[in-house]
């Protein structure tokens, strides 16, 4: 892919990630739209990036992604990039009496569903462009999971499984398929002490870097900064060294 001149549309563009990166392409001279259910957090990022524009969009709602993605075609027919970056990521007690499924449910919902529906509905408008991406948001914790939220987990898993799919399936289009892997970032996914979490990496660090692996590697399918490698790798390198990582992850919670 290529970091300028493009029509970019980033979901959960108003905070952490989403935001950092919306800055970073609207920087590099893309036209960047981000989506959000709540007007005024994309307002906050639109007031102080004069450019980037905004859009309403609930991503755990079915009726609400065809009436965005109808919008999108209408307002926005050179769109060529989808960032799926919108995500929730909660803790669960799987050893209470009873357990609370809603935070499953609206995980899942959030976190897979929702990108696997807004790319199909996006898709006949990819597909219209000389070169087009899709870029999903998967987790290091998709390799070694944090047990204290398990779905979340899961559902990042199953994004790079469904980006490995996808990618396949659409390599003889013009749609590339890249997949940005992240490891615990200062953001408020969890809480609002996460973002200043001195063991968290530093957001605008894992955003250079991030951006820095797109500039310099046109054909890249994972983007990993160098913080997320043994994570994402610890299973290749034998169930020794998984174990070891997943005791380290999990014995801090």
């Amino acid at each position: 892919m290529k970091t300028n001149g493009n029509t970019i549309l980033i979901t959960g563009g108003g905070s952490g990630i989403g935001r950092g990166l919306a800055e970073a392409f609207h920087q590099r001279g893309n036209q960047v739209i981000i989506a959000g259910r709540r007007q005024e957090m994309l307002d906050e990022v639109a007031n102080a990036n004069p450019g980037i524009a905004t859009a309403l969009l609930d991503v755990t709602d079915t009726a609400d992604i065809d009436r965005f993605s109808h919008q999108m075609k209408s307002e926005y027919p050179s769109l060529n990039m989808v960032i799926h970056n919108a995500g929730i990521m909660r803790a669960e007690d799987w050893t209470a009496a009873t357990v609370d499924t809603a935070t499953a449910h609206a995980t899942i919902m959030t976190n897979l569903v929702a990108p696997i529906m807004l790319t199909a509905a996006l898709l006949p408008l990819l597909r219209k462009q000389a070169q087009s991406t899709v870029v999903t948001v998967s987790s290091g914790l998709a390799f070694v999971p944090l047990a204290l939220a398990p779905t979340y987990c899961a559902t990042k898993a199953a994004i790079h499984s469904f980006s490995e799919s996808l990618r396949h399936q659409l390599k003889d289009t013009s749609v590339d398929v890249i997949e940005i892997a992240p490891p615990y970032v200062q953001t408020e996914l969890m809480s609002a002490q996460q973002a200043t979490d001195p063991n968290a990496m530093p957001l605008q660090a894992f955003i250079d870097e991030v951006v820095g692996l797109l500039e310099t590697q046109p054909h890249i399918e994972e983007v990993l900064v160098q913080r997320v490698h043994r994570q994402r790798f610890a299973a290749e390198k034998g169930q020794a060294d998984y174990k070891e990582f997943f005791e380290m992850v999990n014995s801090k919670r």
